[in-house]
């Protein structure tokens, strides 16, 4: 699968990781092999671009496919 054509089903906004944002990645995990999620600059006001990047697979159980600028691809496991 080319993964720079699959469009960005997730956003991580302001809130940061929330309990219903893993749920939503989950759901969409469980209809798809990947999804695509683009961190906005407002998430980084409490974590870094890498502490986000670690704690988004380890939350949702998937595994980093890619990562680029602030884009992540997740697969399910």
């Amino acid at each position: 699968m080319n993964t720079h054509t699959l469009p960005v089903t997730v956003q991580v906004g302001k809130a940061g990781i929330t309990p219903s944002l893993i749920e939503e990645i989950k759901k969409q995990l469980k209809a798809r092999k990947h999804i695509k999620v683009r961190l906005l600059k407002a998430c980084l006001e409490d974590k870094t671009k890498q502490e986000l990047f670690k704690e988004l697979p380890i939350k949702t159980g998937a595994q980093v496919i890619h990562k680029v600028g602030f884009i992540i691809i997740l697969e399910k496991k």
